[in-house]
């Protein structure tokens, strides 16, 4: 137990206790003895009803198990009845309305984009709150939105034929969302403010104001020569950004240089999926991380083109309001932290027994303290200003589970001596048994709640693996047009609408995993919004400034008016299973899945266990890169694991699809010199190993979840790597 402090009823890594006692109390107002003695306390009382609640999984699921090897003509009314009589599918709660209160402007009032990044990275993490404010010049020159036709290439050098590309796309994009009055941006000759109103000045001396003279909202510089104009529009803001010295404001006869849009208007920092975080050393990294974001003294430096670079979170923006006083905007986004789900235990701390204790137990609660000193005060920025926290709650199942978290989150506050409902929870409907019970799971933390959002993958992997034994499911490429997953998307937007979201919390839906194709995401992420959601994710800072377009043209608090209105029930369509009972794929179709889905898994896992990236760009089978995480992962190894188990093919032939796939994920990071080709020495390459486990383990694996097996056998590449020094 060298490595361990004794507390009270706990041992605490050296390191975490370390951390939080020299680095995190102080300025909290919270004390070591009552941090550690209510921990304990906690630990003691809660985690027995964990444990329990992961038996309940369990249970049902054998019980679901049973019932499909049982009754394979079934109908979708016995299902239904078998469902309620397990108290899998639960009896509605009828007239939910949500109550939470000092909801952040940027959940309650501003719709738009949401990233979500690994906090153990200071550097995406310091990108990722920066990602406030983004230009749209930077975004549209450096993406496919703009084609590369007509000589207009991506060069080194700055192409002027594509930067003009850029200017008419930008200014067209102006005259749809803050138009002037009968005339265009492209003819502007200067701005002027004249009592309080923005003037436009044009090159044939006619003059405009803006269509709607509120979306004037302030500026900088003088009212004769203004260096930035602020307009406003369905709640967030842009600029305009003038400098006739500037490269591109010299060539531009108004002497704009560049548009400014606020982008990410919140940002995840995630303590989860995207990160792999697997004893103390990494919980602390986590944990110090999100510390400095909260205190804003989080920096971090690197080198680009022979200079070093420092990164630091960005200043608040002011400006002049139109009636002379001093306007003050956020110039970082409104950061939640995403702590991991009832899964799983860690070593950091173990209880009186000597086991591990649950990871989201011990997540609360520090993020909780952590966040103590934004509430206090005491740092550089302010995250949030109706002072209140923001925890995301991934994969709980069901509304006991969310009455576990709501517990969780009282008992935290009591602890921290922080009034009830200060933590405010983002409750993620990404498994079967809370899709279906989502009324009653926001019931649970009615008075808490400020988000609800769907997510395809993992809600995937819990559909494949719920009804393992129904069938051999169809290929994922047709997943998304499945009844169950249109119905999915729909049936969120509504429950959430129904209960009240609309001005109080968001509801979001999934990411855009392809953060080369910008322009695709331009055509298509727009129907998220007109589907009632008032956030998505994105892959990065580039796509929350191109998605934040969307919001500009289009009114999400009028679309969820209309929304509101509609009563649907799709809970029969939710209950269908994506299995195919009929048709029998060809051989060269099964090879084809089985290629893609090992390839995919391949590429994520060896950077999983091999470095201890939880999430990056992954080039897919053609050598297209998508953004991946542990949700990417556990939909294609259930996926492999369902057909495994029902014949589609057989171990050997998915043994070899590895291998075979292997090779091509060695030659795709080729280029990477600390990188292990797994193809030299199957049996000990711990990252092919583990991947194979994924895949022959899927069946037993519990909810089909991958961090039991990819924490073993990271811990065993960490352990690995330390033998050898």
């Amino acid at each position: 137990m060298e490595n361990y402090k004794p507390i009270g009823t706990l041992h605490v890594a050296t390191e975490l206790y370390e951390f939080i006692n020299e680095d995190v109390i102080p300025g909290t107002g919270t004390s070591s003895k009552q941090f550690w003695s209510g921990l304990g306390d906690m630990i003691t009382e809660l985690s027995p009803i964990n444990k329990q609640l992961l038996q309940v999984r369990e249970d049902l699921q054998q019980k679901i198990n049973a019932y499909h090897l049982n009754n394979r003509a079934s109908d979708l009314e016995s299902y239904k009845t078998f469902l309620k009589d397990i108290e899998y599918l639960e009896e509605e709660i009828n007239d939910v309305k949500i109550s939470t209160q000092s909801v952040d402007e940027e959940i309650a009032i501003q719709a738009g984009p949401q990233l979500v990044v690994p906090v153990n990275n200071a550097r995406y993490a310091i990108n990722a709150a920066n990602a406030r404010w983004g230009s749209l010049y930077d975004a549209l020159y450096g993406t496919d939105v703009i084609s590369e036709d007509n000589e207009a290439s991506k060069n080194t050098e700055y192409n002027p034929i594509r930067g003009e590309k850029v200017i008419t796309y930008a200014k067209r994009f102006l005259d749809s969302v803050v138009p002037l009055k009968e005339r265009s941006y492209s003819d502007i000759k200067r701005f002027t403010i004249q009592q309080g109103m923005l003037k436009v000045h044009f090159t044939d001396n006619d003059e405009s104001v803006l269509m709607k003279r509120e979306q004037f909202v302030g500026y900088l510089g003088s009212e004769e020569n203004p260096e930035v104009i602020l307009l406003k529009n369905n709640q967030i803001h842009l600029e305009i950004q003038i400098d006739r010295s500037h490269p591109i404001g010299k060539t531009d006869e108004a002497g704009i240089k560049d548009v400014f849009v606020e982008s990410a208007i919140t940002t995840i920092m995630d303590f989860e999926d995207s990160v792999a975080a697997v004893d103390a050393e990494d919980k602390v990294l986590v944990y110090r991380n999100f510390l400095g974001l909260m205190k804003g003294d989080l920096q971090t430096s690197f080198s680009k083109d022979s200079k070093k670079i420092v990164r630091s979170l960005n200043p608040d923006r002011e400006y002049t309001s139109p009636d002379g006083k001093i306007l003050s905007l956020p110039g970082r986004s409104l950061m939640f932290a995403r702590n991991v789900g009832h899964l799983m235990t860690t070593d950091a701390v173990l209880d009186q027994s000597g086991n591990e204790v649950p990871e989201g137990i011990i997540d609360a609660v520090i993020t909780g303290l952590i966040a103590k000193h934004d509430l206090n005060r005491n740092g550089r920025y302010q995250n949030s200003s109706g002072g209140s926290i923001y925890i995301v709650k991934p994969k709980m199942h069901g509304s006991k589970e969310v009455a576990f978290a709501n517990e969780l989150f009282n008992r935290t506050e009591d602890l921290l001596e922080l009034e009830r409902y200060t933590i405010k929870i983002g409750v993620m409907d990404e498994e079967r048994r809370t899709t279906l019970n989502l009324k009653n799971c926001i019931n649970e933390v009615k008075e808490r709640v400020v988000f609800i959002n769907t997510g395809f993958l993992d809600r995937t992997g819990d559909e494949i693996h719920t009804s393992m034994e129904a069938g051999a499911v169809i290929p994922k490429g047709q997943m998304k047009n499945a009844t169950w997953l249109q119905s999915y998307e729909k049936a969120n937007v509504a429950h959430g609408l129904n209960t009240g979201f609309r001005g109080v919390a968001q509801i979001g839906k999934g990411m855009w995993a392809m953060p080369d194709l910008m322009g695709d995401m331009i055509a298509q992420k727009g129907t998220q919004l007109q589907a009632g959601a008032s956030t998505a994710w994105v892959p990065s800072p580039t796509a929350a400034t191109l998605h934040a377009l969307h919001y500009h043209q289009t009114n999400v608090r009028d679309i969820q008016h209309e929304l509101e209105k509609r009563t649907a029930n799709y809970l029969n369509d939710l209950l269908e299973i994506p299995v195919n009972r009929e048709k029998k794929w060809s051989d060269k179709e099964i090879e084809k899945e089985l290629n893609n889905n090992a390839q995919g898994i391949l590429g994520y896992v060896v950077r999983w266990i091999e470095h201890g990236v939880g999430c990056s760009k992954v080039p897919d089978i053609h050598n297209i890169e998508l953004m991946e995480d542990r949700a990417t992962l556990r939909i294609s190894s259930q996926h492999m694991a369902n057909w495994l188990h029902h014949g589609i093919c057989s171990k050997e032939q998915v043994l070899e699809t590895m291998k075979r796939m292997a090779k091509v994920v060695d030659k795709q990071n080729a280029g990477d010199p600390a990188y292990h080709a797994m193809a030299d020495n199957f049996e000990k390459s711990i990252a092919f190993q583990a991947a194979c486990d994924l895949v022959f383990k899927g069946f037993n694996q519990p909810s089909g979840y991958t961090e039991p097996i990819l924490h073993s056998r990271r811990k065993e590449a960490k352990a690995k790597v330390y033998s050898n020094k």
